[in-house]
């Protein structure tokens, strides 16, 4: 048996190209040669020199390093590109990429001549079996992505087919065996890790946006307003994607071009300029707009750039207070009126947008009786001075009131209210011609009804408040509804006109309710209005009357009982009820008609003895209990009709169909509700 041959594959895999498509930065640093063209040797000598590279970042070349695409060759500090090992075949091209802190490149060699590398016959031909050939596996091989890496199955070598991009996929993990004719394998796997080195092809982009701070007015020199970051997408462990951040430009530039100040490493934006230039009041605009841009490369002129817009509002504070714009206001209003007389107005300086500019009026002093009232106008900060209670002119004709004035929100402890924050208001009461006043009012009375006409009710007294004035009063009647009464229009003596009722539908629970007016002699005459309420008290002076007046009665029937009457009185107790009936005995015999009482108010009329199909008139007299009591005689209508086979038939009677039994029952139903 054969040994195993190792698979060396640190030389069959050094030609593996792992380019990244790289974004063209156009920048002068860089290799002063970029493409070279030499001829394949027939074996390159270890340390000796193929060629010397120029490479130059402008600024020193601090911390330069080279990479070559094979692990066999490397670039020494001088520039020079030597073999660490006696090589005989590279492939057809190298590629050398140089960097520092300031500027990166890449070189292209291009081999004349030269082939496939075949490695060296000691490692390879020696020890592999003959017909063997590697296998290639693994994700970008046969798994998804495919094809994007292949081997030459005779040489080992492994290549790409198409450009890598770091930020899909940053690393594949490979496995390279050998294998027989017939496909066994024979050596293997072996994990071959492919690591894509990263190109600076992404923008550091703002994806928080969009980005607001805020800052207090007169905040300390060095205040932290907000942090804006950005990412990067390339390799994070490399300057690919280190950032630096700088302030662009600044909007407006007034009172400084650099208001603010970006730490270029973390995004914090802070303030720079002194307490005393961050004056909202003093701004000629409270939000600016910085333009920030971040840098890759840390910074360096090669990095790429990306920016976004920072908007930073300085916010109010109560750092002034308000101030009256005079120290004295004048108003006048009308006796009786009321309303806002005068608006009072002030100064801030603070944002009207906040507690700091809105203002809070305060009466402190002339307003004992509360006839004052001051509220603040949300939209022009005024105060409004209103009258709540009417003034009088008899009384005051002058009034003096000290208001003050204060911000919702208090003040910064700096500042202090001072004497521009009260304010003294004058106002002058006008004197008006006031109607005269009755009283009391109401007026009231109690008089009998049906007292004799020309009965004196009462004086009614008005008074007319305008006392300096000197003024003669006249009375009259405003509203009397049933005309029952009369007024001296001199000394205001009320008398009667006509008899009071207190039955009268003009009188409600007894009350009788008129109005009189009291006009004065000014210039225009002033009028006054007085109502009196008149209670009558309830004589006997309505005699009770009775209910139902018609009812029907079978000339058969067996139940005598006619109809069941009820009485009613217009007058009050004890001028009701109880109330007396009886049969009008002067034109009805005793011996046909019977009625007994029921209770106070009702009675039963019923028949001693069936009567012939007829109509009856039988007078009822019903008398009160008021003393002296009143008496009524009403006639009670009565049909007696032919009842048979469930029939009435009242016709020959000339009266309504009205059966008994339905008389009764209605009488029966009114009763019980009593």
């Amino acid at each position: 048996m054969q040994p195993r041959t190792p698979l060396v594959l640190c030389v069959l895999l050094s030609q593996v190209l792992l380019l990244t498509s790289a974004e063209d930065l156009g920048c002068t640093p860089g290799f002063q040669q970029k493409v070279f063209h030499i001829d394949q040797p027939a074996e390159f000598i270890e340390d000796q020199a193929i060629l010397n590279l120029t490479f130059s970042d402008c600024k020193g070349n601090d911390k330069l390093h080279y990479e070559v695409s094979s692990p066999y060759f490397k670039v020494n500090n001088d520039g020079s590109l030597v073999a660490l090992r006696n090589v005989t075949a590279v492939g057809k091209t190298l590629f050398v990429h140089a960097r520092t802190r300031h500027a990166e490149d890449m070189a292209e060699l291009m081999i004349v001549g030269g082939k496939d590398i075949q490695g060296s016959s000691q490692v390879v031909d020696s020890d592999r079996p003959e017909g063997s050939k590697f296998r290639l596996t693994g994700k970008g091989v046969d798994q998804e992505p495919k094809g994007i890496f292949r081997i030459n199955e005779n040489t080992g070598s492994v290549s790409v087919t198409r450009s890598l991009d770091r930020e899909m996929i940053a690393a594949y993990q490979l496995f390279v065996e050998t294998i027989d004719v017939n496909g066994k394998t024979l050596e293997g796997p072996v994990p071959l890790e492919v690591i894509v080195i990263d190109q600076n092809d992404n923008r550091p982009i703002f994806r928080e946006g969009p980005y607001v701070g805020h800052v207090m007015e007169g905040s300390p020199t060095g205040t932290t307003v907000m942090r804006i970051t950005a990412f990067d997408a390339d390799d994070p462990a490399t300057d690919n994607a280190l950032l630096r951040y700088n302030i662009r430009q600044q909007t407006p530039d007034r009172p400084s071009p650099n208001m603010f100040y970006i730490d270029p490493e973390k995004g914090d934006i802070v303030t720079v300029v002194s307490p005393a230039l961050l004056d909202r009041e003093t701004l000629e605009n409270p939000k600016y707009e910085l333009i920030i841009e971040a840098q890759d490369m840390a910074g360096l002129d090669v990095g790429l750039t990306g920016t976004a817009t920072a908007t930073i509002m300085i916010d109010d504070k109560n750092d002034h207070s308000p101030k009256f714009t005079k120290k004295e206001f004048q108003a006048t209003v009308e006796e009786g009126a009321v309303g806002v007389i005068v608006n009072l107005t002030v100064e801030d300086k603070d944002d009207p947008a906040t507690g700091a500019w809105r203002a809070a009026y305060t009466i402190i002093n002339g307003n004992p009786g509360q006839s004052f009232e001051i509220h603040t106008n949300p939209q022009s900060n005024e105060g409004m001075l209103s009258v709540v209670k009417p003034l009088d002119y008899e009384i005051s004709a002058f009034h003096t009131l000290l208001i003050k004035v204060e911000n919702e929100d208090p003040l910064v402890p700096e500042v202090s209210y001072g004497p521009s924050s009260t304010a003294t208001v004058h106002i002058t009461v006008l004197d008006v011609n006031e109607g005269p006043v009755f009283y009391p009012d109401p007026m009231m009375v109690t008089k009998q009804e049906n007292i004799s006409v020309g009965s004196v009710l009462l004086t009614v007294n008005a008074t007319d408040p305008d006392s300096l004035q000197h003024q003669t009063i006249r009375y009259s009647i405003y509203k009397d509804p049933a005309g029952w009464l009369n007024i001296n229009p001199i000394n205001g003596t009320v008398d009667t006109m006509a008899v009071l009722d207190r039955e009268s539908p003009f009188v409600h629970n007894s009350v009788y309710t008129a109005l009189f007016l009291a006009i004065d002699s000014g210039n225009p005459p002033a009028t006054g209005t007085g109502t009196l309420l008149i209670t009558l008290e309830d004589v006997n002076d309505n005699a009770p009357f009775i209910y139902p007046t018609v009812a029907e009665v079978c000339d058969d029937a067996k139940n005598l009982s006619v109809v069941i009457l009820g009485a009613s009185d217009k007058d009050l107790h004890p001028n009701t009820d109880p109330f007396k009936f009886e049969i009008h005995k002067q034109t009805v015999p005793d011996k046909v008609w019977k009625i007994s009482k029921i209770n106070n108010t009702h009675a039963l009329v019923s028949l001693l003895q069936n009567l012939n199909k007829a109509n009856y008139h039988l007078p009822i007299m019903v008398t009160d209990s008021g003393k002296p009591p009143m008496t009524n005689i009403t006639d009670l209508r009565v049909q007696v009709c032919s009842c048979k086979n469930s029939k009435v038939d009242c016709n020959a009677a000339g009266a309504p169909h009205f059966s008994t039994t339905a008389v009764l029952l209605l009488s029966l139903f009114s009763l019980a509700r009593l």
